[in-house]
């Protein structure tokens, strides 16, 4: 493994690998970008197959979070880890514990929260250890689970490409096929649903399948073929990279907007998906939903503002659609001029250093 390579490819700042013999915790922190200020990402805990299949996503995921963070007008960097594991059957006090020690050693320039794998209570257990772990409990003063407020910034970004499409935000009456229906997937179904769309959805793992058709009356796909359904608009929930040279000729729909993240496997895909004539709504614009709440937490939580910034979603993803048809581009080449535009002119202002331990 080449780490060194890896790295450099898209000009990270810094890796960590973290173990821990007792818990047998593996993790990797990669902080991509601290341009805006400190790297805030979640943690995601998956069962990848490889340690170079783990270095790959950190570093994607990573990079993401920049984009995320600038689009989002946030002051704050790009950073992510991930534990490699069973969520399932790995998890320990222990584990967690240990992690938050490496997340420490870090002294904030990395700021965790929850992901794909891990909870609140995950994140508690963390923040016995550093706290530099948002995304916590309300009893512990945190902003609890973020998934339902990732949701409705999807939900926001949906009715953003529903007015583009058909000028009109309402959603009554189009057809979704809805990839994943872990927490975020659910809670965007839920949402749907209660605006009179039809879904159709599928997941990997059973037991979601199972309590989304029975709580929410929608009809269920094998995994397969999700991307095939005939619908409005497609929406990947679920992991990464499942927009690619082999979906993206048999999508059935006319627009993409999903919670995932890195939804293209690489970046020609955008074009692809712009050559078939399918509106792309960039996954870092379209989910920063649950940064932006968890972002809220550094400021002491408020639930009114940080949902009044999250519904800015829907005018965020009209700004990046209006550009990209005004200057002739794909949306994602739009959305990710629109972020290295603010981490350069914005992350210049370090230079006029404010005092002599000027973190930010």
């Amino acid at each position: 493994m080449k780490v060194f390579d890896e790295v450099a490819k898209e000009g990270h700042e810094q890796i960590l690998f973290g173990h821990d013999t007792v818990s047998g915790l593996k993790t990797i922190i990669a902080i991509h970008s601290t341009a805006l200020g400190p790297a805030l990402g979640g943690t995601r805990f998956f069962p990848y197959q490889t340690e170079q299949d783990a270095l790959e996503d950190v570093l994607r995921l990573s990079k993401g979070m920049s984009y995320k963070a600038a689009a989002a007008g946030l002051d704050l960097g790009g950073g992510k880890a991930v534990i490699i594991g069973d969520p399932r059957a790995d998890k320990s006090e222990r584990l967690f514990r240990a992690f938050g020690r490496i997340v420490d050693s870090l002294q904030g320039r990395y700021i965790t929260a929850e992901d794909v794998g891990t909870t609140t209570s995950d994140m508690d257990i963390v923040r016995r250890e550093t706290r530099w772990a948002l995304g916590n409990s309300v009893a512990l003063g945190g902003s609890g689970d973020p998934s339902p407020i990732t949701a409705r910034g999807v939900f926001a970004a949906t009715k953003a490409v529903a007015q583009k499409l058909w000028g009109t935000p309402d959603v009554a009456g189009r057809k979704f096929a809805v990839q994943g229906v872990g927490k975020v997937g659910s809670a965007f179904v839920q949402l749907l649903v209660e605006n009179r769309a039809e879904v159709v959805v599928c997941d990997s793992y059973s037991p979601a399948i199972q309590t989304a058709v029975a709580k929410y009356g929608v009809t269920s796909v094998d995994p397969a073929d999700i991307h095939k359904v005939e619908c409005d608009i497609f929406s990947p929930c679920a992991l990464g990279a499942t927009l690619n040279e082999s979906t993206i000729p048999e999508l059935n729909c006319v627009a993409v907007v999903g919670s995932a993240n890195n939804q293209l496997a690489a970046e020609k895909d955008a074009e692809r998906l712009a050559d078939r004539g399918i509106l792309y709504a960039p996954d870092f614009v379209v989910n920063a939903g649950g940064l932006i709440n968890v972002y809220d937490e550094l400021h002491g939580y408020s639930r009114t503002r940080a949902l009044y910034r999250v519904d800015q979603i829907f005018e965020a993803t009209m700004n990046i659609l209006d550009t990209a048809e005004r200057e002739g581009i794909n949306p994602n080449e739009a959305a990710e001029r629109v972020a290295e535009e603010r981490i350069q002119q914005i992350g210049d202002l370090r230079r006029f250093r404010r005092s002599g331990d000027d973190r930010n």
